[in-house]
């Protein structure tokens, strides 16, 4: 590790709001993305007549397992758990439900309050809302990490041709900017879902249309500035590249400034998906969102642990990414030093 980066990763450590945000961000990450293993209505593994079956990776026929119909087995049906249990055994997750999965035994009318069984209750249509929740905050963080990837790329090309060039590269450029930033993102949205079915990459594609302009005035300003510096104009008079010098020479300056930035455009991406969601605009219906429980608590004031549970859950994820935000921009800061 050189010696940059490591003041960088020390003035990161310091600033322990955001340390202790990263960690527990990705440990929650990390939890959702076994969430089948957190909350399923199959089992993670069975036994059954001397066999091992894993429902969690395969999928079964009931007649797998003694029954009378080849579709996919219902792991909590009674019949097929007492037919199970007399010649093997089933172990499941720790919540018994899916992000699918419909609790039928309820003995109250649904949305059903938080109970032993439901620990954060159900929704309007007797989904567990835990289950839900888990599987939600996974799609939200991996459609941010993808969003701010792609709109990162982009963005920084965009930046690098524009401020390295300049002249009439740069000026049609910010008018082709000005205009694109322009348009009314809601309303083609709006006019898009009424033509093709809305899921998750079309509107990782959508978003992307607009969210790279968001790094491409920094590295922009960047570019402007180091081009004309006498390092730049010694490489280019030893002939190198245009190319090599952007990449070796100028971008690993312009991404110190770029990489405060960059945390702030996943909290957008997160915060566009759950809106979209929210107003009926974003992933398919049935898919579990946070949008779609705030949604929920909107339409069922009567149950307020849903929106409760959605505001509390959004609200801590935004916080986290943004203590994370400020962690970043103190790592990178020149001005910052390091306490002994």
């Amino acid at each position: 590790m050189t010696p940059l980066a490591r003041r960088r990763l020390s003035l990161f450590a310091a600033n322990r709001r955001g340390w202790w945000s990263l960690w527990i961000f990705l440990a929650l990450f990390f939890l959702s993305l076994i969430a089948e293993f957190i909350a399923n209505d199959k089992p993670i593994i069975m036994q059954y007549q001397g066999k091992y079956y894993f429902p969690v990776f395969t999928m079964y026929t009931e007649k797998s397992f003694g029954g009378d119909f080849e579709t996919e087995a219902s792991y909590r049906d009674p019949y097929l758990q007492h037919h199970i249990g007399e010649d093997g055994w089933m172990l499941f997750p720790p919540i018994h439900y899916g992000a699918t999965s419909i609790n039928y035994d309820l003995r109250v009318p649904v949305p059903s309050p938080p109970s032993a069984e439901n620990w954060l209750g159900t929704d309007d249509q007797g989904r567990d809302v835990l289950s839900r929740l888990i599987y939600g905050f996974r799609i939200s963080v991996l459609f941010g990490l993808l969003l701010t990837v792609f709109s990162s790329v982009v963005g920084i090309l965009a930046g690098a041709v524009q401020g390295y060039f300049g002249g009439w590269t740069d000026l049609l450029f910010q008018r082709f900017i000005e205009i694109w930033s322009g348009l009314p993102e809601l309303f083609l949205l709006i006019i898009l879902a009424s033509i093709v079915t809305p899921n998750f990459w079309w509107l990782l594609g959508i978003l992307l249309l607009f969210t790279w302009m968001s790094l491409t005035h920094v590295v922009r300003a960047e570019f402007l500035r180091a081009r004309n510096f006498d390092y730049v104009k010694a490489a280019r008079a030893l002939g190198v590249g245009e190319g090599r010098i952007m990449v070796r020479h100028v971008l690993p300056n312009a991404l110190v400034a770029a990489m405060t930035y960059i945390p702030f455009v996943m909290s957008g991406g997160v915060t566009a998906l759950t809106t979209l969601d929210f107003l009926g605009f974003g992933l398919p219906p049935g898919a579990a969102s946070l949008g779609e429980l705030l949604l929920q608590g909107k339409n069922n004031p009567q149950a307020p642990w849903l929106g409760f549970t959605g505001f509390v859950t959004i609200a801590l994820m935004l916080v986290l990414i943004i203590f994370i935000a400020e962690a970043v921009r103190d790592a990178f800061d020149p001005r910052k030093g390091v306490k002994p």
